[in-house]
């Protein structure tokens, strides 16, 4: 069956400017555009504007310039870093991309350097919102496992994810409807990160407890301050949603090799697995991709899980529990037909979504709102 012929691709947008499918109103009611598009563009506009914003220095890892044993044996309080910045790696503007800054203790000989805090300057953006393990799990800033699904560190980093989103983004919001779209997109980047986190904490532990080098296949051994960024594992949940609404389409691998869907997504949840198993070039951001894929996998066959996400958005929003305990409410007295009706009604957005409701289901949750 072709994309055309599935119900979700049948489904067009209302006139307020959402999809059929549940939870559309309250966020197609900001714009005509739709969630996928949004997503798009913020990507985009934070990509061209972050470049031109100031530098910020992000403590990397500290190098200790001393033997481990004596290392492991200082005070830690009474260390001190100098202000200076010591190059590593400039860009052409010149400035520090990858620099250090010398730790040291004063003692009555003079400074002893004992080790070198390194940083990576990164853009505004990109300093405030990347994820890596220290940050985003150790220092408990859970911010980031939004907020780097929306940076990128290349033009070609951004080119491929947007025509990842552009080409099949659309049609599973279509199926899903826009609330719960967004809430598949980012729940598909925090399980991304968090796959991430995962297996580096794995990495770290085995090298902890380990007395030899041999590093296990499947962790990863990099230092938890690594950033990730990109919008990578929310188009890997996509790329699964779309295997199994649509897994016959044929797309075009690089624009020439006419592929099914079905097989382009596993094909690369594959590459991925054998990358992160073989500790290859990217392990971290194919981690990220298998995490984002995993979700997307069990979410689009189990969407009634996506509601929850935005239930603060309340007693506007027929998908949440808010909406309801409130037409339960409208009526005083026990559970007589019209209540069982509504149930009935709910139950079927919940498993459904909005879009599967007939016209006189619409009507009759219309009318029990409208009667508070």
């Amino acid at each position: 069956m072709g994309v055309s012929e599935r119900d979700y691709i049948r489904n067009r947008p209302t006139q307020r400017g959402g999809y059929g499918g549940s939870g559309g109103g309250p966020l197609s009611a900001m714009s005509m555009w739709s969630v996928n598009t949004w997503i798009i563009a913020i990507c985009v506009v934070v990509f061209v504007i972050d470049p031109v914003l100031p530098l910020r220095d992000v403590a990397m890892y500290v190098e200790p310039t001393i033997s481990q044993e004596d290392w492991d044996l200082l005070d830690q309080s009474l260390l001190k870093v100098d202000g200076q910045r010591n190059e590593i790696l400039s860009d052409r503007r010149g400035n520090i991309v990858l620099g250090y800054h010398v730790v040291y203790i004063e003692s009555p000989q003079g400074n002893l350097e004992v080790a070198k805090q390194h940083f990576q300057a990164m853009p505004l953006l990109q300093s405030l919102g990347h994820f890596s393990t220290k940050r985003g799990f150790l220092h408990i800033e859970f911010w980031r496992l939004i907020g780097f699904q929306f940076l990128h560190g290349s033009f070609s980093h951004l080119l491929f994810n947007m025509i990842g989103l552009y080409f099949f983004g659309s049609m599973i919001e279509r199926y899903l409807g826009s609330k719960r779209y967004l809430a598949f997109y980012l729940l598909c980047g925090i399980f991304g990160a968090l796959m991430y986190c995962l297996l580096n904490l794995g990495g770290v532990l085995a090298s902890t407890l380990s007395s030899s080098d041999v590093q296990v296949p499947g962790l990863l051994f990099n230092e938890t301050s690594t950033p990730l960024i990109g919008a990578s594992a929310g188009v890997f949940g996509i790329l699964m949603a779309g295997a199994y609404l649509a897994p016959n389409v044929t797309v075009l691998l690089f624009f020439i090799l006419p592929m099914r869907l079905k097989t382009l997504a596993y094909a690369l949840v594959v590459i991925a697995l054998f990358t992160v198993i073989t500790n290859g070039n990217n392990a971290g951001g194919e981690a990220g991709h298998l995490g984002g894929a995993f979700a997307g996998f069990y979410f689009i066959r189990h969407t009634q899980h996506l509601h929850g996400f935005f239930d603060f958005l309340g007693r506007i929003d027929p998908t949440s529990h808010h909406y309801r305990k409130k037409v339960r409410g409208l009526r005083p007295g026990g559970r007589n037909k019209s209540h069982k009706e509504i149930d009935r009604i709910l139950d079927k957005i919940s498993a459904k979504g909005l879009h599967s409701l007939t016209e006189k289901e619409k009507k009759i949750l219309g009318q029990a709102s409208q009667n508070e």
